[in-house]
């Protein structure tokens, strides 16, 4: 064989690369609707990591083997904890869900079922849109207002998930919602309205969340402004004058301005789905997410060394904690691994609104959850170290917030 001969070889290999590549990038629902009767190779995962696997995982230190039974998360009546009288023993609940389980069931929670149905049924209208509308709203940029695109980070995944996703920043609405996609030509004004919704119930349950933490009533602990060293400087000087400055915000003034990210997430039917996942083992960046999704089963969580389906209850929402409230409460509040299975029959679709302070903040262990018995287990952190990590590597399980621990 000639050199030219060689040449030709290894160009048309790189150009068969780049095709599989590019029809990749267009998504599972592009593949499905193709008529695909097998997972293509690059959705197939190693086998420890596949589920339904009873192999022994090292990198978690956990049997992977999924329970048969479905679990049931505690659930929080947000009717109930509203009530005074019965909010004491509500927080209690709140409180032992964080520690043990790192999720809960939200019912009777106020947000209109007229709004909840036209999310999930916007949403779905969005996906059967044809692909070249979707792809108006491709983009690598994380920071972009809005980003349609497929499996968990499509630029660096080795094995990719059995999933499409459109994001949505939220805040401030009036600023991103010109971005937001114009088809269905309902869509903004319903996700919008979703949107405003979810960020209320978020502040209420932060409220909560902060009293059922014994600190009820601080200002300012929460977040810290990232300053210049002039700044720095002259909060040296406040602090020696009776601590002015640390006293002229209130933490929940500053979740009301906080940053609010909406996931749309769409699981098409998957020819193989043993082999593959729609999402991978990841815990939450924020502090809480409220996830609304479909009747179809998917979502599970790592409970006692387990993998554990999450029965979906109509109408409500699961919340769970993300990683800056487990940094926030000193690890005592528990950010857990997550994944999400395919299935063969049914496609499934999931409104995650994940919530944390403006993007200029960096979170810190409360100091009044700091003493000789729990000493600080966590560095501070920002929005832009969790990118600069996101965006150097592929990402998987816990591995952000473990960069963040000192002990």
């Amino acid at each position: 064989m000639t050199k030219i001969d060689d040449v030709h070889d290894v160009e048309k290999a790189e150009n068969d690369i780049s095709s599989q590549l590019l029809k990749y990038q267009k998504g599972v629902k592009h593949l499905y609707e193709s008529g695909i009767t097998k997972v293509p190779h690059r959705y197939i995962l190693p086998v420890e990591e596949r589920p339904n696997n009873t192999r022994y995982d090292e990198a978690i230190n956990i049997n992977s083997k999924v329970s048969e039974d479905n679990l049931k998360l505690p659930i929080i009546d947000f009717t109930e904890l509203m009530q005074s009288s019965k909010r004491p023993q509500v927080l209690k609940s709140l409180e032992n869900a964080c520690q043990q389980y790192g999720f809960f069931q939200l019912v009777n929670h106020g947000i209109p079922s007229e709004v909840i149905d036209n999310m999930m049924e916007v949403s779905t209208r969005f996906f059967e849109l044809p692909f070249g509308e979707r792809a108006k709203y491709m983009s690598s940029d994380m920071k972009s207002p809005v980003r349609y695109g497929t499996s968990f980070n499509q630029s660096k995944d080795k094995v990719f998930c059995w999933r499409d996703f459109l994001k949505l920043m939220c805040h401030p609405i009036s600023d991103v919602l010109p971005h937001w996609p114009t088809s269905p030509v309902d869509f903004r004004n319903l996700a919008a309205t979703y949107a405003n919704e979810t960020k209320s119930l978020f502040l209420i349950l932060m409220e909560a969340i902060v009293e059922s933490l014994g600190i009820v009533g601080t200002t300012n602990e929460l977040y810290k402004k990232k300053t210049t060293e002039q700044e720095k400087e002259n909060d040296n000087d406040n602090d020696n004058n009776n601590n002015r400055n640390n006293n002229d915000h209130n933490i929940m003034e500053k979740f009301q301005d906080g940053s609010q990210l909406m996931v749309v997430n769409c699981y098409p039917p998957c020819p193989q789905p043993d082999l593959t996942l729609g999402m991978p083992p990841h815990s939450d960046y924020g502090f809480l997410t409220l996830l609304l999704q479909d009747e179809v089963e998917g979502l599970q969580i790592q409970f006692q060394d387990k993998w554990v389906t999450v029965e979906p209850i109509p109408g409500s929402f699961v919340v769970n904690v993300g990683d800056h409230l487990e940094i926030f409460s000193n690890g005592k509040y528990k950010s857990v691994l997550h994944r999400v299975l395919v299935n063969s029959m049914k496609a499934r679709i999931s409104v995650a609104s994940l919530h944390s302070l403006p993007f200029m903040y960096t979170i810190s262990p409360s100091p009044k959850l700091i003493d000789e018995a729990n000493p600080r287990r966590y560095k501070e952190t920002d929005f832009a170290s969790f990118l600069e990590y996101i965006s150097s590597r592929e990402p998987k399980r816990k591995n952000f917030l473990e960069t963040r621990k000192l002990t």
